[in-house]
């Protein structure tokens, strides 16, 4: 079968499958998203869920930190409390057993943005200038890691995208536009996924905090794949389904996985599936 293009990546799915099908998972996450963010508009009304992505608290009793946040805080050489270590222990245990990048592809607001630039480049089939380094973001952990500590400030807080829109959108958006704008433009006109696929810290951490998590994406079916290329023209990481859609285990194992389903919404074919990895045909 011949190659979809990449702008119809999903038209298929929608012609054989229904709409719904083919746009589950993205609706699904959407609502988690914005469900998110409703939770700490509402906070001080409600008291769900109070504080930012980087530091919260649910109903008023459970600590939750930013693992990203916390290790910077750790590396300052200050004694974070006792509220932020439980809380971080709570979050990276729950990342830890989900599902790989669960954060990035269903709670982060950041993914809104880089969806709709990817979406936009796939419609007006803009070419992508730059190639990048997938590891690039976990030197730039490093970084981040190391000048914190020279520093002795957390520097990822004063140049952070993703917390510069979750407090736009909490608190109104003042200069964080710019960086906003700035992460749009790169996925959009320079590198494909520039922003989640490459240089994300935040990504890079639960990736490695998800690495042996138990819900995978998973190749079911791939006898039945007719190579249309919809689910490689969606994937932020593209590269994570190449292994599991050839032969071997069908499990996406990688841990740059972002979990959120797309290529599953967009295979006519029902070849990718939700798994645990304990009910997995290898």
């Amino acid at each position: 079968m011949a190659k979809n293009l990449a702008k119809d990546a999903g038209k298929e799915a929608r012609h054989k499958l229904g709409w719904w099908h083919a746009h589950r998972f993205l609706i699904l996450r959407r609502l988690c998203q914005f469900g998110v963010i409703g939770l700490f508009l509402l906070g001080p009304t409600i008291g769900i869920l109070k504080g930012n992505l980087s530091s919260s608290l649910l109903l008023d009793t459970v600590p939750l930190t930013d693992p990203l946040i916390f290790m910077q805080i750790v590396f300052t050489g200050h004694m974070p409390e006792l509220s932020a270590i439980i809380g971080v222990a709570i979050v990276v245990l729950f990342y830890a057993v989900i599902s790989p990048r669960a954060f990035c592809g269903w709670v982060c607001p950041m993914n809104v943005v880089t969806d709709f630039a990817a979406w936009l480049k796939r419609k007006l089939e803009i070419k992508a200038s730059f190639r990048w380094n997938p590891q690039l973001r976990y030197w730039l952990l490093l970084a981040l890691l190391i000048g914190s500590a020279a520093s002795g400030t957390v520097l990822w807080s004063w140049i952070d995208p993703v917390a510069a829109l979750h407090r736009g959108i909490l608190f109104g958006m003042g200069a964080g536009w710019i960086l906003i704008l700035l992460v749009f433009v790169v996925d959009l006109l320079l590198v494909d996924h520039g922003w989640c696929g490459h240089l994300c810290p935040l990504g890079a951490t639960y990736g490695v905090i998800g690495r042996k998590s138990v819900i995978r994406i998973t190749a079911t079916n791939r006898e039945a794949c007719t190579k249309c290329m919809d689910c490689y023209n969606v994937c932020p990481e593209p590269v994570v389904l190449r292994q599991p859609l050839k032969e071997g285990d069908r499990r996406v194992m990688d841990q740059n996985c972002m979990s959120c389903g797309r290529c599953i919404d967009v295979c006519p074919e029902n070849v990718l599936q939700y798994k645990t990895i304990f009910k997995t045909k290898l």
